[in-house]
């Protein structure tokens, strides 16, 4: 007899929340959750190892967990249904079961949205009904931004995370921020100096169980030419594992997080930073009760406000404004290139085999791990992208694969806004770029370096540096108009005009061969 049901309860790799809304009204003994292992998840980025690993395992653990309270899963697992795509996996289940509707979350990845939408209208028979709930994962809904918005065309996280801060009663004091005042970041730029990280407490070991080596052994034989490894795979897949991992970041690592949160060292991969975001964006910690943890923290231990704050700052300003823009600025700003650059994305952003140390450390620990901080993204990685005139749909690609913390609602502003200036003055009223001295003084990367972070010219002149100043020079009419950036173009023209013809020669010179810096 062919199984029927009442309705067929979607859940994506990213939305691993026993509190969701798809489960609001469920009855288990009529709907069946239906979860997809969909080959394409992994391919249409080149995904880092350790991220489809991250997801399957995950995911399984969930519908392991779903399976413990009785909910009947049709789990369609990679080596077993080995659905190409999601929408051919969605396709088959509504051919089994036949169900009165398909309820799902809000999906993340509009891509994804589209697949879903057009299987449930195309299936063998008629057409099956599609209901989407709202995301209750975040703080923030998404009318709710839209009105905070309105018709603005320019954005500041700043003004949206206040009225967060007030909405939610998190570190204020009555009417007035606690410690009088919004926003700590500029006690949190240190770099470590000569002498480097000292007593950094190493991030906690999470054991494999039988569930998680058989995906990292699927994993290294489906997709054995993805880059990264899996020999340091260590995240959370749980959620106990999550709240093992929030409890180790409030207790040993967000007391000294904020001091050195922008600075980098040659291996250095985690610092104090929480390690969080993987279980945040999987849904397996709500956000709120990661913002309350942090809050009690300071009040019962008095732990440093900069710290807290700047902490509590990331997921309850970025994070929530982030989710907003995305769906507010979609689908223009996956196509946003602002300053029109059009250079391929250099071979060794996937490799880390290039001369520049800054570059290797950053990605040959992102390919190590699936993992960099923010600096490393925005300052590294990201601001080479933007000074050499790097294609930003390529470089938005690349984070999107190679993070396992990625998801496109996440990632793609973050990239294309943030990272790159790829969507103008629509949240950042400049662009992040600086020279080869900024990370100089934020990191020990570069001592050892082929190239030299003082020079602009020559053989050995950086090309963080040399690009730096070329990108001023290209343009110097806008920057100069910006308060933010004004003083850099006055630096740039107490620099000698037969020097800054140099500068334009070397940095052509660098521009037709990335591939070989």
């Amino acid at each position: 007899m062919t199984p029927t049901c009442r309705h067929l309860l979607l859940i994506l790799g990213d939305q691993l929340d026993a509190d969701s809304a798809v489960f609001d009204d469920m009855d288990p003994a009529q709907d069946v959750v239906l979860m997809v292992e969909a080959a394409e998840e992994s391919t249409h980025i080149w995904s880092h190892k350790a991220r489809t690993g991250l997801f399957l395992s995950a995911m399984r653990h969930f519908a392991e967990a779903l399976r413990q309270r009785h909910f009947h899963v049709h789990y369609r697992a990679l080596g077993v249904e080995d659905d190409a795509t999601l929408d051919a996996g969605l396709k088959a289940a509504l051919s089994t079961f036949k169900p009165e509707r398909v309820i799902g979350v809000e999906p993340g990845d509009l891509r994804v949205r589209a697949l879903i939408e057009a299987a449930c209208k195309t299936p063998e028979s008629k057409p099956t009904p599609l209901e989407w709930r709202e995301d209750k994962h975040f703080l923030c809904s998404l009318p709710q931004f839209r009105q905070w918005a309105g018709a603005s065309t320019s954005l500041r996280m700043e003004f949206f995370y206040r009225k967060m801060r007030q909405q939610y009663k998190v570190l204020m004091d009555g009417d007035q921020p606690t410690g009088g005042q919004w926003n700590f970041d500029a006690e949190n730029r240190k770099g470590f100096g000569k002498a480097g990280p000292k007593d950094v407490p190493p991030p906690l070991v999470f054991a494999q169980d039988n569930i998680t080596q058989e995906v990292l052994q699927l994993v290294t034989q489906r997709f054995a030419d993805h880059p990264g490894t899996l020999l340091n795979f260590n995240w959370p897949v749980t959620r106990e594992q999550a709240l093992m991992a929030l409890h180790d970041f409030i207790d040993r690592r967000l007391p000294s997080f904020g001091e050195h949160q922008d600075a980098m060292w040659t291996g250095l991969d985690f610092g104090w930073h929480a390690l969080l975001s993987t279980s945040l964006n999987l849904k397996l910690l709500h956000p709120l009760e990661v913002i309350l943890a942090a809050e009690r923290a300071h009040r019962e231990r008095d732990l440093p406000l900069a710290s807290v704050e700047g902490f509590i700052r990331q997921v309850l300003g970025w994070r929530e404004f982030i989710r907003g823009v995305y769906f507010l600025d979609m689908p223009g700003l996956k196509e946003a290139n602002h300053y029109e650059h059009q250079n391929p994305l250099p071979a060794w952003y996937w490799t880390g085999d290039t001369k520049m140390n800054c570059m290797r450390q950053s990605i040959g620990q992102t390919l190590a791990n699936g993992y960099s901080h923010h600096i490393q993204r925005l300052m590294v990685t990201g601001m080479f992208g933007v000074t050499a005139q790097i294609t930003p749909q390529q470089l938005c690609d690349w984070y999107l694969a190679v993070y396992v913390d990625a998801v496109e609602w996440v990632e793609l502003p973050n990239t294309a806004g943030m990272a790159l200036f790829a969507n103008g003055e629509r949240f950042t009223s400049k662009p992040y770029i600086a020279s080869g001295a900024y990370v100089k003084r934020m990191s020990n990367y570069c001592s050892g370096c082929h190239y030299q972070p003082e020079a602009r010219t020559g053989l050995d002149a950086c090309p963080m540096t040399t690009l730096y100043w070329n990108f001023l020079d290209r343009h110097e009419a806008s920057f100069g108009s910006n308060p933010r950036t004004a003083l850099m173009v006055k630096n740039l023209q107490r620099i000698a005009p037969e020097e800054r013809q140099a500068i334009r020669q070397r940095a052509d010179e660098m521009l037709k061969n990335l591939n070989n810096l």
